[in-house]
């Protein structure tokens, strides 16, 4: 896009805050206590030479990225903060060009400057995503326009280069019409390791936040929920039968997704799975309200075998498998129809792959996009991450970070008073904590979107970060 801001980023910085959860998290075989989050800070300069700075953040979730059992939760985090300098080098060496022209030039390199080091496609995601977000947030500023309308009016200079599937895809006209919803629904997950009843609760928080699955339901009445797999098709069987006994007392009408977290082994034990729920005499909920199958296999599997059988009896989306832009058209072939998006994965395959879901149905493809979480925190991160569900279509989003950790955890009493002041509407103050505001299972986002940033025209206090491990301080 021609008349789209020429930017080039002048400086940067990056930084990390301890977290700690209430309760660990399991997902798959793994169980996270806490991570650190990175937050990155960049400086642009645009062709009459003013300047913005603009920030980005995210958890570095161990266990996820790579789930190589011979590293460590250490060398997990190191893998994301190595990834993560790359791309902000990279980013900053990409020259002068709109803010997607900067991304252009510098993923390749930067996904082959991951692989040198062993580090896999979503690692590499993960470094180019927050300095994206980072120079997107700047243009929204010095621009001083909302996410929403920068999008609309395609600031950042988005076309079809790296996606040659979209060739000939009106991308202006799908940029035009990006959504701006007020509220967005809460798809609430349940991990392996949750209590599902408030008898099932062994150490009792009493933090003033729920902690089991029926707490979770009276506080904020989540209408969709997101249910974690082992894959061992009888233990998630009988899971599931109890967490369908809870929710049909609980939450009339709910709907759910389950998340395989790669546990299978192949399409065999996934269809058992589905034979057993078929069979289920008490999951007739589920049954009649399973929207789709996240991630139900290894990721080497994933794009090798042909799922077009299994699909056509439920819906199956790829999410550790989205290692770059070519997944989606990969697994597509394979029988898979849907692919997720998170924040961590980057906002430009987030939007494309919506286009290409949005070309997909143009043609009569049933095509779909959900949108993940990652532990997501409440501040900067959660709000680029609602800003992201919201533009691509998304009536509900999966939020898991405000369960496990209490409000704004370790940010100092300051930052977050002044996120609860500029978002009233998306956060509230109890027990000395900026918390995640839910009412009736929804979120409000028209704060949010409003904000003369990516989500957010707040800023981390910058005096309690630390500098990003395992480089020099910024």
């Amino acid at each position: 896009m021609s008349d789209a801001p020429r930017l080039r980023v002048v400086e940067w910085a990056a930084f990390e805050r301890p977290v700690t959860f209430r309760f660990p998290f399991r997902f798959g075989a793994a169980s996270v206590a806490a991570a650190p989050q990175a937050f990155v800070r960049v400086v642009v300069e645009d062709a009459k030479g003013r300047h913005a700075t603009g920030w980005a953040a995210e958890m570095m979730m161990p266990r996820w990225f790579d789930k190589s059992p011979d590293l460590s939760v250490d060398d997990n985090i190191d893998q994301l903060r190595r990834a993560l300098r790359l791309g902000l080098e990279a980013l900053a060496g990409a020259g002068t060009g709109t803010a997607f022209d900067l991304h252009a030039d510098a993923a390749p390199g930067h996904a082959a400057a991951c692989a040198a080091q062993d580090m896999g496609g979503l690692i590499a995601s993960f470094g180019m995503a927050l300095p994206d977000r980072a120079v997107l947030d700047a243009l929204c500023r010095m621009q001083g326009v909302p996410a929403v309308a920068a999008l609309r009016a395609n600031l950042a200079g988005m076309d079809a280069r790296l996606t040659p599937d979209l060739a000939g895809f009106d991308m202006s006209a799908f940029l035009a019409a990006r959504p701006g919803p007020d509220r967005i629904a809460l798809r609430h997950t349940v991990g392996l390791g949750d209590a599902l009843t408030i008898d099932e609760i062994e150490t009792p928080l009493n933090d003033g936040l729920p902690q089991s699955l029926d707490q979770v339901i009276e506080t904020y009445a989540p209408p969709y929920f997101k249910l974690k797999l082992s894959g061992d098709p009888a233990a998630d069987i009988e899971r599931l039968g109890r967490i369908a006994a809870v929710l049909d007392s609980r939450a009339a009408g709910w709907q759910a997704t389950l998340d395989g977290n790669e546990q299978y082994p192949g399409p065999e034990p996934l269809a058992d799975l589905l034979d057993r729920i078929a069979a289920h005499p008490g999951l007739a909920s589920l049954r009649a309200g399973l929207l789709f199958v996240e991630q139900p296999m290894a990721r080497a599997v994933t794009l090798e075998a042909d799922v077009s059988t299994l699909a056509s009896r439920v819906a199956l989306e790829i999410d550790e498998s989205d290692a770059d832009l070519d997944s989606f058209p990969q697994a597509r072939r394979l029988g898979y129809t849907g692919v997720s998006s998170k924040s961590c994965k980057g906002v430009y395959r987030a939007l494309l792959n919506a286009a290409r879901v949005a070309q997909g149905k143009a043609e009569g493809a049933h095509l779909f996009l959900s949108a993940e979480d990652l532990t997501v925190q409440p501040g900067l991160a959660l709000q680029q991450d609602l800003v992201l569900a919201a533009v691509t279509g998304n009536a509900h989003v999966e939020r898991n970070g405000h369960h496990f950790v209490a409000g704004m955890g370790a940010a100092p009493s300051a930052e977050q008073a002044r996120y609860a002041q500029a978002h009233p509407d998306l956060y509230t103050v109890s027990d000395g904590q900026t918390r995640l505001r839910i009412e009736d299972g929804m979120i409000a986002l028209t704060s949010t979107l409003a904000a003369k940033g990516l989500g957010c025209a707040e800023a981390p206090d910058i005096g309690a970060l630390d500098p990003l491990k395992g480089g020099p301080a910024p």
